[in-house]
């Protein structure tokens, strides 16, 4: 197997070495790659610079070590992803979360590719995906043919506004409960603390998004369609703050896939007050919402404003 220890190479170096292994490689041939933390932003720069035309595949996932697979893609294997899927029919979703696939910060995988690692039976997953193709799509919203600038707006006035009216009670309910039933239930401490960083974190994330990315988003849009030329930005290409937006989703991702387990998946307990109830309620609430509003910018914002630019230059 072919080897590339990170480790032993100089810091400025180590992902234009990685880069140069990368290119070298024919169709269908890979290497792995040995590091002492998780690589993840060398995935977002490889996907922003090279595009869908590799495989990622940890091996080894720490805490001391971690073990990278990174293959070339054989010419034509064109297999779309989980967002894809999700982009072109938001219906699906509830397909994928029924299987407890990721299609938010995991949507840039293929189905097969999950279903593999998971150890879901693939043919169910797509029997159920067929069914709802059979289906009217009675008054589901197209998402792809909105404007980048509306759906900008859309995401701002429905899911934005959303995180921010739901944090402050959230907060507070679930400081509330863990005082009142942390002695009999500990679990309710860490959801507290946990859910107390997801609030923190999405506030300073939306900001980003509201004062520096989508407002050079509209500003793109606004030169397509007066056919002036590209704005310019302090942040070099719009791929650039886009990672940074994608790995802040994966974290916000995370600590909610934390809550689900340590309340397994909303569960409620025999002595659980009507606090308690409500609380578990919000929460799942909270998680559906976010699955959906990191879904329109991942899998469908995103990359339409990575193809806006290139068009554009």
């Amino acid at each position: 197997m072919d080897i590339l220890n990170v480790t032993l190479i100089e810091p400025r170096l180590k992902h234009p070495t990685i880069f140069e292994k990368f290119d070298s490689l024919k169709s269908g041939e890979g290497f792995t790659i040995h590091n002492d933390h998780d690589p993840k932003p060398l995935y977002y720069q490889l996907l922003g610079e090279r595009g869908q035309i590799f495989t990622w595949e940890y091996l080894e996932d720490g805490p001391e070590i971690w073990k990278v697979r990174i293959c070339k893609k054989k010419e034509g294997e064109d297999e779309v992803t989980i967002g894809e899927i999700v982009a072109k029919d938001f219906r699906k979703a509830q397909v994928f979360k029924k299987f407890g696939i990721d299609f938010c910060c995991g949507g840039k995988k293929t189905l097969s590719e999950v279903c593999e690692k998971k150890g879901i039976d693939l043919q169910s997953v797509e029997s159920q995906l067929e069914a709802i193709d059979k289906e009217s799509n009675g008054t589901s919203q197209n998402f792809q043919s909105w404007n980048l600038d509306f759906l900008c707006d859309y995401i701002i006035n429905t899911h934005h506004n959303y995180v921010r009216e739901s944090i402050p009670f959230l907060v507070e309910l679930s400081q509330k409960v863990a005082r009142v039933h942390g002695d009999h239930h500990p679990e309710l401490l860490k959801i507290a603390e946990v859910f107390g960083r997801i609030a923190h974190d999405l506030s300073m994330h939306m900001m980003k998004e509201e004062k520096i990315l989508f407002p050079y988003i509209k500003e793109m849009v606004a030169a397509q369609k007066g056919n002036i030329a590209l704005p310019a930005s302090h942040f070099g290409q719009v791929a650039n703050p886009i990672n940074v937006m994608e790995m802040e989703h994966e974290g916000a991702g995370e600590d909610l896939v934390e809550i689900r387990e340590l309340t397994s998946d909303y569960l409620l307990p025999e002595d659980a007050c009507t606090s308690y109830r409500i609380l578990f309620q919000k929460l799942e609430e909270f998680e559906h919402d976010l699955f959906q509003h990191v879904h329109l910018e991942n899998n469908i914002l995103f990359p339409k404003s990575i193809e806006l630019e290139k068009n554009l230059r």
